[in-house]
This record gives C-alpha cells, structure tokens and sequence, in this order.
C-alpha cells in the first residue's frame, strides 16, 4: 500500500509539472526545385536543373518549453541542403542555416547560436525582386540581403509595442588574442502599422572575406587585379580577398493599396582595405500584385553603383499557388554591367563573358 501510494503521489506530481512544463517539438522543412536556363556563364549558355533557389531547401526541428510565468524556452536547428546531390550545404554541415537556443519573457527574447542578422529581420523584406526570383538579390549580396547569418552571436529581439519592435546583436570572433578580427554586431528596428511598414538595419562585420569577381564580375577590386583573361578563358586571381571591415546599411519600405503593394529601399555598404574606403549604393523599386488568392506578379528594378561601375537589373515573375504547402513560379532577370565588368546576377552563376546576362526559371516549392 505504501509503495502504491508513493506511486500515485508521483504521477500526481508529475502530471503537476506537464501542466505548468508544457512543450512542443516540431519537424518541418521546405523543398524548391526547378529548370533554369542562363543565356551566359563563362561565355556559354547553361540549361540546368538548380534547386533552393526561390526558398532555400532547408529542415528543421524546432520547440519550445514553458516555463511558467511568462517565461518560454525556444530552440531551432535548421540544416541546408542540395536537392540535386542529397548534400548538406556547406559540405561537412549539419545545421548552416539556422542553430539557436533562447528564453523568451514579457521583456523580449535573448537567443544565443548561429542565427540571423537584423538586416534579414528588418530589411530583407523590401527586397522585392528577391520575392519573385531567388537569383535577384542586391549585387553580390555585399549589403547582406540574402539571409545572412551571424555565427557565436548573442541577440536581443524586442517585443512589440505599437508597432514598433527592434533587435540588437553581437557576433564573437572566438579566437584567442584576436578579439576584433572576425566578430561582427547588428542593430535594426522596424515600425509596421497597417498598410505601411518602414525598416532599417546596420551590420558590420570585421576582417570579412570577399570573391569580388565571381559576386560582382570586376577585374579589379581596389586596385588589386582579381580576374585575368587569357583568350576566351578568365581566371579568377582573387577567391579569397579579405578586407578590413565591411559595414551596411538598408533602408526601406512598403505600402499596401488594396492588392498593390509598393516597395523601396536603399543600402549603402562602407568597405575599408589597406586605408582605401570603398562605397556600393543600391537602390531598388518594384510592386507585387496579387491577382486571385492563387497568382501574384512581381516586378522589380535595381539600381547598384561602387568604384565607378554600375549595374542595372530588372527582375519579373509570376507566383501560383496550388495549395497552402506547394506553389509553381515562373521568373526571368536581365543585369546590364557598365564596361570592365563581367556581369552577374547576384552571386548565383559564373560571370558572364560580357556586361550583360540573364536567366528564366521555372519552379515549384513545396513545404511539410
């Protein structure tokens, strides 16, 4: 009798703490594939197959468990992959796109790992072309618009007061003796108020590593030749260019008029090599418009400008979904280069031999 009253007085003690303990573990992920065909890379056409391109392909498992009085404990680890191959992306990785852990309370959220940078909370969002076409982000992502992460970091996210809500961020080089070199910070905040939302963002990343030609397509990245021609063949001298310090800004917004919205922002990236400072504006504008509950366009403009060359890209495309897990999108980019650039969308495919390039891709994404 006793051992079965210590029994019941347990389970009844445990059954106590489930209620005020209560946690959830989750497994999801997200699948894009898709046909895309390239008018110019290394001077030849390239039809392929290219997936993670509109979305990234990524799993995950993520939880939370209460811990009373307003207080949650959350995690996330999230992996990337290749579709095409069956890897892990980068090779040798378990969870490169996302691995957190944080408490979460009434004051806010503090998460600790490898997580992202304000610039992706705050500002990424007016990234309209992206929105359309995965390939269509800022030149050579060099102000951090593509899902940028922050490894070693430490990050408070705001609540949310009436509207407003801001984050700020730091990233360890965790290296002895080198305290600076490889450590980066993050700050931004938003203000969303019905139709309208405005953002901002600050990133800086110490001692950054740079590819200048395979990002942006220049022979030469102050004043340092990175790319050599040798008939139809160029050879690419500068792979790993490490600069001394790499610090972006974005600005942005949006406005929703019905089933228009209108986008705009601005970034402006301060680069420091050698006491030379170098400066990359981008301006971007374009508008989604959703048609039916199932088909949104897109169309996008960018405007990129840094050492005297200049880009301009336009970006179009058409979003179906056939459920609420699975959609089928339909994108075309044009970039045109000024002269001594090999250009390039993004940072998605080899240069091409001329100033100019494009690309059509037909996709379909799927989430579970």
């Amino acid at each position: 009798m006793n051992k079965l009253a210590l029994s019941a007085a347990t389970l009844c003690a445990l059954m106590s703490h489930a209620v005020h303990a209560q946690s959830s573990v989750t497994l999801y992920g997200r699948i894009d594939e898709g046909l895309t065909f390239v008018d110019n890379e290394a001077g030849g056409h390239n039809t392929k197959l290219d997936s993670g391109v509109l979305y990234p392909n990524i799993w995950g498992v993520a939880g939370h468990e209460d811990l009373g009085g307003g207080n949650t404990v959350v995690f996330k680890l999230e992996g990337l992959f290749d579709l095409n191959s069956g890897k892990m992306l980068p090779a040798n990785t378990e969870f490169a796109h996302q691995a957190l852990i944080g408490v979460e309370t009434d004051y806010g959220r503090i998460s600790l790992g490898y997580q992202y940078d304000t610039t992706f909370d705050f500002f990424n969002q007016f990234n309209v072309s992206a929105l359309g076409s995965g390939y269509a982000v800022h030149q050579g992502d060099v102000d951090h618009t593509n899902n940028d992460r922050m490894a070693n970091s430490i990050k408070y996210t705001s609540p949310t007061y009436k509207g407003f809500q801001f984050a700020a961020m730091y990233g360890f080089s965790n290296t002895a003796g080198s305290f600076h070199d490889g450590s980066a910070w993050s700050v931004g905040g938003q203000y969303a108020n019905g139709p309208l939302t405005i953002g901002a963002a600050y990133s800086f990343v110490a001692t950054p590593t740079l590819d200048p030609y395979a990002q942006i397509g220049v022979h030469s990245f102050f004043g340092v030749p990175t790319a050599t021609k040798t008939g139809s063949t160029t050879t690419n001298l500068q792979p790993e260019f490490t600069i001394h310090s790499l610090g972006t800004f974005g600005i942005g917004a949006s406005y929703a008029i019905g089933d228009l919205t209108l986008y705009g922002n601005f970034t402006d990236s301060t680069l420091k090599y050698l006491g030379d400072t170098g400066v990359m504006h981008v301006y971007e504008g374009g508008a989604t418009y959703q048609a039916n509950p199932f088909l949104q366009f897109v169309v996008g403009y960018q405007h990129t400008g840094f050492q005297g060359h200049k880009w301009n890209q336009v970006t179009a495309a058409a979003n179906y979904a056939l459920s609420k897990r699975t959609q089928i999108y339909l994108s075309s980019d044009y970039v045109k280069a000024s002269a001594g650039v090999d250009a390039v969308l993004g940072e998605a495919f080899a240069p091409s031999s001329t100033g100019q390039q494009a690309d059509v891709r037909i996709g379909i994404v799927h989430a579970f």
